[in-house]
């Protein structure tokens, strides 16, 4: 670096490639880690997620974590974000329920109705 002005044009850089939510393009899938989350076993099902997405070589999916989603007894939870369609919840996650989610949502198009907030109704 040769000056001040090189410093910042680096800063901007960096700042832009790690804003998320500027650019939403591409698939996301968001693993609630809040305390709750991760003592019902959230930090297993983030791995699983990043393991199955490296594994089928898929380049268009960002996984992420963020804190409380809201409904710790149905922790861990997960919400998947498809280009142009509504947020998908996933609750009682299990690493075990995630190639179902990779190959069926993710890679089809199609929800694993079985495992969303709205067929567990409790």
């Amino acid at each position: 670096m040769k000056s001040l002005q090189e410093l910042e044009e680096i800063r901007n850089k960096t700042r832009e490639s790690v804003y998320l939510r500027k650019d939403r393009a591409g698939i996301r899938v968001v693993v609630g880690m809040a305390t709750c989350g991760i003592a019902a076993g959230a930090r297993p099902v983030l791995l699983a997620f990043l393991e199955e997405i490296k594994k089928r070589n898929i380049k268009n999916v960002t996984v992420t974590q963020t804190g409380c989603i809201g409904v710790c007894r149905l922790e861990p939870m997960v919400e998947v974000y498809l280009p142009n369609q509504e947020k998908v919840t996933y609750v009682n996650m299990t690493p075990d329920k995630v190639s179902k989610i990779v190959s069926d949502h993710i890679v089809n198009g199609q929800p694993v109705m079985k495992y969303t907030i709205g067929v567990d109704g409790r």
